[in-house]
C-alpha cells in the first residue's frame, strides 16, 4: 500500500512539474462590445511583435477605438491619421516585410502614412476584412499578426454605420490585453499553426 502510494505521489509530482513547465505563447486579445478577437503574433516580425506586446501592457488603446472601418478593406485601429500623417503616434518601427506574410483575410498590418521609408506607426494597426485579401498591400504594410479567433466579429465592426471618412458614428472601443495560451488552448481556440514561429 505505501509503494502504491509512493509511485502516485511521484506520479502526481511529475503532472505537476509538467503542468507548470507548459510552454505558453503570448497572444493579443482585442475586447469590443461585438465579442473578442484573438491574434496570434508572428516572430517572424520581432520589433512589431514587442511593440504591441509593449503598447498593449501599458493600456495604450484602451481609451482608443476602430476608428476607419470599411467594407471589403480593413477595420483600422488606434491612432487617427491625418492629412499631415499619424496624430500622435509614441515612435516608428522600420518595416519588417516577409515574403510568407501576406494580406489574407485576417492579418493584422501596421499603419502607415505614405513616408518613403514605409515606417510604421506604433500607434495603429488594421486587421484585414476583404476575404480575398489585399495583394496590393504587400511590402508596403508589414503584416506582423493573424486573427485566428473572432472574425465574425471584425466583419461586424466593418459593417457599423459610419461616416463618409469610415468612422463609425458610434464609437467601437478596444480594450487590449496579452494573455499566456498554452499549444492545447490555441488549438482549442481554433488556431491550426502559421509559419516557423508558431508550430506548438
Amino acid at each position: 500500500m505505501k509503494r502504491i502510494l509512493l509511485i502516485a505521489l511521484i506520479s502526481g509530482n511529475c503532472f505537476f512539474v509538467s503542468a507548470q513547465n507548459k510552454k505558453t505563447y503570448p497572444i493579443a486579445q482585442i475586447k469590443t462590445g461585438m465579442g473578442q478577437i484573438l491574434i496570434w503574433l508572428y516572430d517572424e516580425t520581432p520589433n512589431h511583435k514587442a511593440s504591441f506586446i509593449k503598447l498593449a501592457n501599458e493600456n495604450y488603446w484602451d481609451t482608443l477605438t476602430f476608428n476607419r472601418v470599411i467594407r471589403d478593406f480593413v477595420a483600422q485601429g488606434g491612432c487617427p491619421d491625418t492629412k499631415e500623417g499619424f496624430s500622435k503616434s509614441p515612435y516608428l518601427l522600420k518595416p519588417e516585410f516577409n515574403s510568407k506574410l501576406r494580406h489574407t483575410y485576417g492579418a493584422v498590418g501596421a499603419g502607415q502614412d505614405g513616408n518613403k521609408e514605409m515606417l510604421s506607426a506604433g500607434c495603429q494597426f488594421y486587421i484585414v476584412q476583404n476575404k480575398k485579401g489585399l495583394a496590393r498591400l504587400d511590402d508596403k504594410f508589414t503584416v506582423f499578426g493573424y486573427v485566428f479567433k473572432g472574425m465574425e466579429v471584425v466583419d461586424q465592426i466593418v459593417n457599423v454605420k459610419k461616416d463618409s471618412t469610415g468612422k463609425p458614428y458610434n464609437p467601437v472601443t478596444l480594450a487590449i490585453n496579452i494573455i499566456q495560451m498554452s499549444g492545447d488552448e490555441l488549438e482549442k481556440n481554433g488556431f491550426k499553426g502559421l509559419l516557423s514561429g508558431a508550430q506548438l
